[in-house]
């Protein structure tokens, strides 16, 4: 198949998920799937109490607070497909909590103790040992001394909401950055490796740096800032610290505004992954950049 073709088809599922992303952002707390009825959203309000209380009263292992938001103003609960059941793990306290975990990747872990197997020879039939005992480990807990590593087990809901949400960060950054770059300098994005090789440049620019001071520079720099962020042993001030990151005190106005942002961040966190994926499979494919795969359009 041309590779061309290929660009093009990748550029218009691109598009057409960007779409229903974008309209998932401007309807998310509308009702999808008017079949749920008003007995799945109780039962749902069931499992946030009962987590809630799990965690001792609204707070979570390590004693930070874990709001649990309202009910839509449909009555019903918002999730990634209609007509689905929410895991019993996933009770909607996070921001743009859909529901979302086909493959049970943040189920909580059990651990079971068995005793030992009968390893007598003169018995016909030895057997196996039984089960004595069972311990839910605690898998949302930080680790001070570990900077690198810090969560005691890297399959857990916290843990997987803070990596979606530094990628979806980062991906805003790249989309972006991507797009600003090739507009202002004709350079694609997945060219600028070799432009910077003849002599580092920005925004035609001259650097005074080599490839490979700049490479050294900002491991140390994002390397030196990303163990400084795992000191952080709160569980919400890791997603959120606010101060300096909050210029505007956006986020201090109102619980209700700030639970209203975490969310917009998430959902565009998630948009701008799937942008970025889209932009590598097609200069992968098509090899030409961001605007020129758009030339067809015109």
């Amino acid at each position: 198949m041309n590779s061309n073709l290929i660009g093009k088809i990748s550029l218009g599922c691109t598009v057409g998920l960007s779409a229903v992303l974008c309209s998932m952002l401007f309807f998310g707390e509308a009702r999808v799937g008017a079949g749920l009825s008003a007995v799945r959203f109780g039962r749902t309000a069931s499992r946030t109490a009962v987590n809630a209380a799990r965690f001792g009263r609204g707070t979570n292992k390590v004693g930070t607070k874990v709001p649990v938001p309202p009910p839509t103003r449909s009555g019903g609960d918002p999730l990634w497909l209609p007509n689905t059941v929410r895991p019993a793990w996933l009770d909607g306290s996070l921001p743009g909590d859909r529901g979302f975990d086909p493959l049970g990747l943040s189920k909580p872990a059990e651990y079971l103790q068995f005793d030992v197997d009968q390893l007598d020879q003169n018995q016909a039939v030895n057997k196996a040992g039984q089960i004595v005992g069972k311990f839910a480990g605690g898998i949302d807990q930080v680790n001070v001394e570990n900077r690198l590593s810090p969560y005691s087990d890297i399959f857990g809901l916290r843990r997987f909401r803070e990596c979606e949400l530094i990628h979806g960060r980062w991906a805003m950054l790249a989309t972006l950055g991507a797009i600003v770059a090739e507009l202002s300098t004709g350079v694609p994005w997945d060219q600028a490796g070799k432009v910077e090789l003849d002599g580092a440049r920005y925004l035609n620019f001259n650097l005074p740096f080599t490839v490979s001071q700049l490479t050294l520079l900002e491991v140390l720099l994002v390397g030196g800032a990303e163990i400084y962020r795992n000191t952080e042993t709160d569980l919400d001030k890791r997603l959120y610290p606010g101060g300096a990151f909050d210029p505007l005190g956006l986020t201090s106005k109102s619980e209700e505004q700030t639970q209203r942002l975490r969310e917009a961040e998430i959902k565009h966190g998630r948009l701008a992954m799937v942008a970025a994926f889209g932009c590598g499979v097609q200069a992968f494919t098509t090899g030409d950049g961001l605007i020129e795969n758009l030339s067809f359009l015109n």
